[in-house]
């Protein structure tokens, strides 16, 4: 799914929309930390984030307590997920340093540099649907952007209850060409109840994170398995067939069998940030052994001779659709609103 071309005027206008509202942020932070007395402030503690509000952030404790707390000015933004040191002050508390992070997942921000999103994670979970209709192309981008920060994904075929003779083959095909590739592929249903518990397992001793375009059902089966009233589910745009968005804020979730869930805003034209061909074939797992075999040095994998991912796709190795995949891709970056 290609990102909407945005023209010099719109992208001025967004940063600068953007601009405004960080300074109001840190207009209000300072404010709200000038009232906090020094002397009140307790000992440092160890703390996670458990959910971002923007101007503050939910705090869990060691003991397993949340607290609100605001954020020191000279500390870079911070993401549920995310190791930190915290003060207790006589109402809540105040956030004092950032630790190293483990992993990050990142989407572009407005001059298209990676914004990380969630922190400290092991295992990123692609949720795809018949409906909204999916894309492999979309279902790509997630995976390459796993790859490329380091963690390990799953693909999630949802609402297969949805699934029927005239969408089984074509959905069957897909399933099994990520399969062939490596990657581990559930299936589910929350209104059938089927295939639950193997997701559930797959959660255990992870903490993951669910992406993929609104409407797919991620909501679903977050409330499958913490059944919170909180966690809002929303149907699909009846004008649209899109999913309209139920999560307005980051938060992350105890699975009562372990491990950890965190649930982010859904992100309907989710795209990576400019990466040059090279680095994005390497977050497509099977082309990447294949680079720096070609006869030529700057082959483009389309029509020079002695292209070993064209060869390889001829002896059956891999297959042509991925291979257009990254072709695909590749353009994209090349356009105006990728640069």
């Amino acid at each position: 799914m290609a990102q909407r071309k945005l023209n010099r005027r719109q992208q001025w206008r967004i940063e600068k929309i953007q601009q405004e509202r960080q300074q109001r942020l840190e207009k209000k932070l300072a404010q709200a930390n000038q009232a906090i007395d020094p002397g009140s402030l307790g000992s440092e503690e160890a703390g996670l984030v458990i959910a971002n509000y923007g101007a503050s952030l939910e705090i869990q404790d060691q003991q397993g307590h949340n607290h609100r707390c605001l954020l020191r000015q000279n500390l870079p933004p911070l993401v549920v997920g995310d190791r930190v040191i915290w003060q207790r002050a006589n109402e809540g508390g105040v956030v004092t340093a950032q630790l190293p992070r483990d992993s990050e997942l990142a989407r572009p921000d407005a001059n298209d540099k990676p914004k990380a999103v969630a922190a400290n994670i092991d295992q990123i979970l692609v949720v795809a649907a018949p409906a909204p209709e999916y894309s492999t192309d979309l279902i790509d981008q997630y995976l390459v952007a796993a790859e490329l920060t380091g963690v390990s994904p799953t693909l999630i075929f949802n609402k297969i209850d949805l699934i029927d003779s005239r969408n089984r083959q074509a959905i069957e095909t897909i399933l099994t060409r990520y399969r062939q590739i490596g990657y581990t592929v559930l299936t589910a249903s929350t209104v059938a109840e089927q295939g639950l518990q193997a997701l559930r397992a797959q959660l255990q001793h992870h903490t993951s994170v669910f992406v993929g375009q609104s409407g797919v059902g991620k909501s679903s089966l977050i409330r499958a398995f913490i059944p919170r009233d909180d966690i809002a589910v929303g149907p699909l745009s009846q004008q649209s067939g899109l999913g309209q968005h139920t999560t307005s804020t980051s938060r992350l979730y105890h699975l009562p069998d372990g491990g950890n869930l965190i649930d982010s805003p859904g992100v309907r034209d989710f795209r990576l940030w400019s990466v040059s061909p090279a680095k994005l074939l390497e977050g497509f797992r099977e082309l990447a052994p294949y680079q720096g075999l070609c006869k030529f040095r700057d082959c483009s994998h389309r029509h020079e001779p002695g292209c070993a991912l064209r060869t390889a796709v001829e002896q059956g190795k891999i297959s042509a659709e991925r291979l257009q995949s990254y072709h695909r891709l590749a353009a994209q970056m090349q356009e105006p609103s990728w640069a």
